[in-house]
């Protein structure tokens, strides 16, 4: 079949780009062509329009545009430059997608995706409304509902446990698209139902289909043969810093940080710039791991690597719950760290983790994903 996907396959987010192969390369070892709708909206990473500032909700709107607008012409024009070629060739060598993207046309790309029998909405945030646009109708498929494709969404994430209830009143007809809706959390599963009446099924991140990649790390060594701990920070670097360097003085060994483009603190040890595969292979030969990362969480698991996700505090903790929701359902919530506390973090840094324990309920994740796609892929008509 032609199976299309629509997703943040472009971010030079390493989550994004790895959640995006990783369902790709699924549903291509079922012999399926695989490819990637090429919508890239402006309002994702380049904040989009302005409006006219009317209420409160719209200047805060504006300042999130203008915001997203600085950060992404510093990072265009003073930002890592070759790291920005790295993701380009990734995502030519394992998304199959050629160029920036600079010269594609958004409408075009949804109007191509007639030619699909499967299109799947996922995974990742893509259901999160932003302050600044809200929910984006496209990643509902409001496009495709005349298209004759089945549509379905994997492991789609709303960001959040709760949405507003002005935005809760629009869900009825946005997921009204879909043939079958699965999504990444569990309070995303009673978002669907309160808003459609219909079921939806709970299933683990693409990530979570495959227990290695060889493919990746194989290909792109980490580099580094003395003992390291490895961290990625995103949104903040409260806890996390402190988790950092306790546990790199405990295990008295350097700290590498990958590089985050929308960092405005100062660096937590060294900063390196890999792509994503080399990110899942300095995770990979890691001595420990510190994140406040979904995906960081994720690999940590599937690498076999003892880790501790330190929470984000303040108004940024709901961002908490995705990694929270995983590490539970793995038995592991303990490796969770609200706040920073020196004897908690002495504690875990020592602490040995069951792993067979953890990858017999990985497997069990994998086996809910696998059977959802496997019978979504049986319904589709020829």
């Amino acid at each position: 079949m032609n199976v299309g996907i629509l997703t943040f396959h472009f971010s030079d987010n390493y989550g994004a780009a790895l959640q995006a192969y990783a369902l790709r390369r699924w549903l291509t070892e079922q012999g399926h062509h695989t490819s990637f709708i090429d919508y890239r909206p402006a309002h994702i990473e380049h904040g989009g329009r302005l409006s006219l500032p009317t209420s409160p909700a719209a200047f805060k709107a504006n300042l999130k545009v203008a915001y997203l607008a600085l950060s992404s012409f510093l990072n265009r024009h003073f930002g890592h430059a070759g790291q920005r070629e790295k993701f380009v060739r990734f995502r030519e060598h394992f998304l199959g997608i050629a160029g920036d993207g600079a010269a594609r046309d958004n409408g075009a790309s949804l109007a191509a995706a007639q030619a699909f029998d499967l299109i799947v909405a996922g995974s990742d945030q893509i259901w999160s409304p932003s302050q600044h646009f809200g929910f984006d109708p496209n990643y509902f498929l409001d496009f495709a509902t005349a298209f004759r494709a089945r549509k379905i969404a994997y492991a789609a994430s709303f960001g959040r446990d709760q949405v507003s209830p002005a935005e809760a009143a629009q869900l009825p007809r946005l997921l009204h698209n879909f043939d079958a809706i699965s999504v990444r959390e569990a309070s995303g599963v009673a978002l669907v139902e309160r808003a459609t009446g219909r079921a939806a099924t709970n299933v683990p991140d693409p990530t979570l289909l495959h227990s290695h990649y060889p493919e990746l790390t194989n290909r792109a060594p980490s580099g580094h043969a003395d003992p390291y701990l490895f961290c990625y920070a995103l949104r903040s670097p409260d806890n996390i810093r402190q988790t950092a360097e306790q546990v790199s003085r405990q295990l008295a060994c350097p700290i590498l940080s990958a590089h985050n483009p929308h960092r405005r603190w100062a660096e937590i040890g060294r900063t390196v710039y890999p792509d994503p595969g080399e990110w899942v292979a300095l995770l990979e030969n890691a001595r420990f791991v510190v994140t406040n990362s979904f995906h960081g969480t994720v690999f940590s698991l599937l690498l076999r690597k003892p880790f501790i996700v330190a929470g984000l505090t303040g108004d940024k903790a709901t961002a908490n719950a995705r990694a929270l929701h995983l590490l539970r359902a793995v038995g592991l919530e303990d490796r969770f760290a609200p706040a920073f506390s020196a004897s908690n973090v002495e504690a875990l840094a020592s602490q040995e983790i069951d792993w067979v324990d953890v990858e017999q309920r990985l497997a069990d994740l994998r086996h809910s994903g696998n059977a959802f796609l496997s019978a979504q892929l049986k319904a589709v008509t020829p």
